[in-house]
C-alpha cells in the first residue's frame, strides 16, 4: 500500500507548487482529477492527449519529486437524463482513459452515475425506496437500459486502453452506492470493476467500512480515506435520508469531517 494525495485538495497551487508540498509532506503518489466534478485544477486533458511533449512533462514532474501518479480522477455523471451532460461526461472518461493508456496508469476513479426516466426529464432519478412498485420497475431499467450498457463499453474501452481497473466511488445519488449495487455491476461486467472505498459516504448510511472491506476484500481497488460526523440526536428526528440543505452543520444529521474527527482512527 502507498500513501497518496488527490491533488484537487491542494487546487490554489500551480501543479508544481502542488506535487512540491505533496513531497514534502512524504506522501508517496498522486491522483490526479481530469474533469467532471473534478475542477481539473492540474490537469489540462486535451493538450496532455494532444501533445507528446505535454505528456513527458507532466510525468517527469511527477517524477521529480520521487511520486507515483496512482490514477486519475474523472468521477461525473455519464448517463445524466440530460443527454447534453451526459455526452460531456462521457467524452471526459473516454479521454481520461486514453490519457491513462499513454500514461501507463492502470486505476480509474469513477462514479457510476445515475440516469432518468424512461421518459427523460433532465434530472437524474436516484431510486432508494422499494414501495411503490414504480420505483423498482425504474431501478430496473435504468440498470438493463443505461447502467449496465454504458460502463460494459466503457470497460472494453479500458481494456483496449490498457486500464486494468475501472474503480468505482460507492457513492449515495448514484446507483453504484453500496455493497449490493457494486456487486452487481461487477457480476454483469466483471472483476475489472472494482471499488474505491471512500467511508465518508458508508457513516450515514448505517454501513459500517470494516465489514464492508471484509466483505469487497479483493474487489477493492483504491482507497480514498475521509471521514463524516453522524449526530445520533439529529439522526434519531430525522433519519438517515434527511435533506434540508443550508442548514447549520450543528443541525446537520451528518457531515465530513477531517479523518479522525468523525470517528476514530
Amino acid at each position: 500500500m502507498k500513501i497518496g494525495l488527490f491533488t484537487d485538495g491542494l487546487m490554489h497551487l500551480s501543479f508544481k507548487e502542488a506535487l512540491a508540498k505533496v513531497g514534502d509532506l512524504g506522501i508517496q503518489a498522486v491522483e490526479i482529477g481530469t474533469g467532471n466534478f473534478s475542477p481539473a485544477p492540474h490537469c489540462d486533458l486535451n493538450r496532455l492527449l494532444d501533445s507528446s511533449t505535454a505528456r513527458n512533462e507532466f510525468v517527469q514532474a511527477i517524477q521529480h519529486h520521487n511520486l507515483q501518479l496512482a490514477a486519475l480522477n474523472c468521477s461525473g455523471n455519464p448517463i445524466h437524463a440530460n443527454d447534453e451532460l451526459a455526452g460531456k461526461a462521457a467524452d471526459i472518461t473516454r479521454k481520461t482513459l486514453r490519457l491513462a493508456g499513454e500514461l501507463g496508469v492502470e486505476r480509474i476513479i469513477c462514479m457510476s452515475g445515475c440516469p432518468g426516466t424512461p421518459e427523460g426529464g433532465g434530472y437524474p432519478n436516484w431510486v432508494v425506496a422499494s414501495w411503490p412498485e414504480d420505483f423498482l420497475e425504474l431501478l430496473d431499467w435504468q440498470w438493463r437500459e443505461r447502467v449496465i450498457p454504458f460502463w460494459s463499453e466503457m470497460s472494453g474501452f479500458a481494456r483496449a486502453e490498457g486500464v486494468r481497473q475501472l474503480c468505482f466511488e460507492l457513492h449515495p445519488g448514484m446507483c453504484v452506492y453500496n455493497v449490493s449495487s457494486f456487486n452487481r455491476l461487477r457480476a454483469a461486467i466483471g472483476p475489472m470493476i472494482a471499488a474505491n472505498l471512500d467511508p465518508s459516504h458508508f457513516f450515514f448510511q448505517g454501513m459500517d467500512p470494516m465489514a464492508v472491506v471484509r466483505t469487497l476484500g479483493g474487489a477493492i481497488g483504491y482507497v480514498h480515506a475521509k471521514d463524516a460526523r453522524v449526530e445520533p440526536y439529529n439522526l434519531a428526528v430525522q433519519g438517515a435520508l434527511d435533506l434540508q440543505p443550508g442548514k447549520p452543520v450543528r443541525d446537520l444529521v451528518w457531515a465530513y469531517r477531517t479523518l479522525g474527527y468523525g470517528h476514530g482512527t
